[in-house]
């Protein structure tokens, strides 16, 4: 009998423990994905109809409770994605709480600077999130073209959630995408001139191992010669609203 309560205590430990964070295993990922695949485009997202539909705004309120809430746990992937998906889906509701709107960006930056947001117990802003979590703890240029700021600049908001066993993926994929659009450089016919994304003047520090020229060509099908004129795009933070 005693044997019994100790595999049955065992049990529930495990079940516990697995029931954890582990980047896109929580509950409220699978309505993420939905809200996503439905309101996510190539070109922005559709914020007016998501407005209108008060069980889709309401299933991104849970997703967001769920968020602050959560505790972290797992894999440094795991904990990526859960980042991640954690700054994208607050974005989101934030801008959504904002709509309509012309941009999210006011004079002093408040939106990106303001305790507004929480994840995982921590009130935060999401610059710190940003900066103080993401950046510093993992050192990972990627997520630069990860992280959505609801702006026409940023790179586009992906469709699906982040996921660890496909994270590696996931930030190629999304890297190689910007850097081959015009959004992430306009190189002249000539060569002569690339115009990059202020992004990799922002934070041309986290572009380790040759800088952010190296970075892009590495993912580019059209490198950027050496020679080349380098400046920067001016950024567009108009909403990142499908037209």
């Amino acid at each position: 009998m005693k044997m019994l309560s100790r595999l049955l205590v065992f049990f529930c430990a495990w079940v516990a423990a697995a029931q954890m964070v582990s980047g896109a295993t929580s509950g409220w990922v699978a309505d993420y994905n939905q809200l996503l695949a439905k309101y996510a485009t190539p070109s922005g997202v559709k914020y007016g109809a998501w407005k209108k539909n008060g069980a889709d705004m309401q299933a991104l309120q849970g997703v967001v409770d769920a968020i602050a809430t959560e505790k972290v746990s797992g894999s440094k992937k795991e904990q990526l994605a859960f980042y991640l998906n954690a700054y994208n889906a607050w974005i989101l509701h934030e801008a959504l709480e904002k709509y309509p709107t012309s941009s999210v960006k006011d004079l002093l930056f408040t939106f990106f600077t303001s305790k507004r947001i929480k994840v995982a117990g921590q009130q935060t802003s999401f610059k710190a999130f940003e900066d103080d979590v993401i950046r510093a703890k993992f050192g990972e240029p990627r997520i630069h073209f990860a992280l959505n700021c609801a702006s026409g600049s940023c790179p586009p908001l992906q469709r699906e959630a982040f996921e660890a066993s496909k994270l590696e993926a996931q930030l190629e994929n999304l890297a190689k995408g910007y850097v081959n659009s015009e959004r992430g450089v306009k190189l002249s016919a000539d060569g002569k001139t690339a115009q990059l994304s202020q992004i990799f003047e922002w934070y041309e520090g986290d572009f380790k191992n040759g800088g952010p020229v190296a970075f892009i060509n590495q993912r580019r099908s059209k490198p950027i010669p050496k020679d080349a004129k380098i400046s920067y795009q001016k950024y567009d933070w108009s909403l990142n609203e499908a037209k």
